[in-house]
């Protein structure tokens, strides 16, 4: 089957979402792929075939705010993790996904670790490639300027933006076409920038990266962590703080692994899936 691309109503948020659903899944869990700042979904786009082929449901929504979901005012969305991770509770619920695997890559895929931490009977396994994991992880100058009042709300209103975050993450030159998806949300809507203004503004990374270290520690499930090796702003040794984890260095892979070289990210991921049976 195709991956198909759908939308979602779950009480006054709309999420859309990419969706690989095999005619013969296995038994195993369906995969929640949860993106990072300034990426979407379609960052997924070579991952969600990979999976399909070994019979595994996948799913990547946009984050609400990001890409085709709702970008709320927000007065009517804080912006904080713990509104994200109850919006993804619901989405999931809404879907009826009782069970699941996560796969969260990024600083906003960073609050898909914390629902894992939050519901360790509903997440089976957790994959995680370079994200805050540690409360050595600071956002980068890159990331953080754009959350400065006045400045942020005309530098996150820049199309270009994605071109200089998304290239700079890993050093690669990214297609011209696929640029011209990941910038249609700012040139479509200003709420596009607005919304990422609040998300980097009300991040809570101090706050989120201590809770994620300890609950880390103690997680009990299948744990992976893929880190790209060239990644300017997560250094091999935060991708290494869990000491427990199976870890998996990806050589000339930067911060966003899925985009830089989706093969490697296969190639790890899918034997991590496939290994740990229920």
């Amino acid at each position: 089957m195709a991956i198909t691309q759908n939308v979602e109503d779950v009480g006054r948020l709309t999420w859309f979402y990419r969706d690989a659903e095999p005619a013969q899944q296995n038994r195993q869990p369906p995969v929640v792929l949860l993106h990072g700042l300034v990426s979407q979904s379609y960052s997924w786009r070579h991952v969600l075939p990979a999976l399909e082929e070994q019979k595994f449901r996948a799913i990547a929504p946009d984050w609400i705010g990001c890409g085709n979901s709702s970008m709320p005012d927000r007065r009517d969305f804080a912006y904080t993790p713990d509104s994200y991770i109850d919006a993804l509770g619901d989405f999931l619920k809404t879907l009826g996904l009782e069970h699941i695997s996560i796969v969260a890559q990024g600083f906003l895929g960073s609050i898909g670790i914390q629902y894992a931490l939050r519901h360790p009977e509903q997440v089976k396994r957790l994959a995680i490639f370079n994200a805050p994991i540690s409360q050595a992880a600071k956002l980068p100058w890159k990331l953080r300027q754009m959350g400065i009042p006045l400045a942020g709300d005309m530098m996150t209103q820049d199309p270009l933006l994605v071109d200089r975050i998304l290239e700079g993450g890993g050093g690669y030159q990214i297609n011209e076409n696929d640029l011209g998806i990941y910038r249609r949300p700012w040139i479509k809507t200003s709420d596009a920038g607005r919304s990422l203004l609040r998300m980097i503004q009300n991040l809570q990374l101090k706050e989120a990266t201590a809770e994620i270290e300890a609950g880390l520690a103690q997680w009990q499930q299948p744990l992976l962590i893929g880190w790209g090796a060239r990644d300017p702003w997560l250094s091999l040794d935060i991708g290494k703080a869990i000491g427990h984890a199976e870890f998996v260095e990806l050589d000339e892979v930067g911060h966003y692994p899925q985009e830089d070289w989706h093969e490697k990210v296969n190639e790890v991921l899918v034997p991590f899936l496939r290994r740990q049976a229920i």
